[in-house]
């Protein structure tokens, strides 16, 4: 897992997001079965430049569990998956299109092929976030979308 400095705390960047292999997938699922900490998200909406409102409203984490997960320290696992899930996008986001801002960018545009919806709303469900790996995939191949 990589890091960052950040004043006087240290911020852990969802493995997702870089792909990491050193930890492996039995890890990364009892990481997330006993929830991220909050770093993660803090993290997570830095990448994005989302608001933490923003990024919990993704995430279906409302204003007073986020504010108790602030105090707790650590997400629940349905959150923690969700993260990932947005941190996974963003990563794949920036490997098609070769560019962090882009790919922040795209990612809060609304997409003709998602019915004129951003790709992180279109991604709030598994299914939506499946459509969106598609589209990145044929924005990758140069197919038509």
């Amino acid at each position: 897992m990589k890091q960052q400095q950040k004043t006087d705390q240290v911020v852990e960047e969802p493995t997702a997001v870089y792909g990491t292999a050193s930890i492996a997938a039995g890890e990364t699922v009892e990481r997330i079965r006993a929830g991220l900490p909050m770093v993660e998200f803090v993290a997570l909406q830095e990448l994005l430049g989302l608001s933490a409102e923003a990024l919990a409203q993704h995430l279906a984490i409302s204003r007073s569990t986020l504010v108790r997960r602030r105090k707790g320290g650590r997400l629940d696992m349905q959150e923690s998956d969700r993260l990932l899930r947005y941190a996974r996008l963003y990563a794949r986001a920036q490997v098609v299109l070769q560019d962090d801002d882009a790919a922040r960018d795209w990612l809060k545009q609304p997409a003709r092929a998602l019915d004129f919806v951003t790709p992180l709303t279109f991604a709030e469900t598994e299914t939506g976030a499946r459509e969106v790996e598609a589209l990145l995939g044929r924005i990758e191949y140069g197919v038509f979308s």
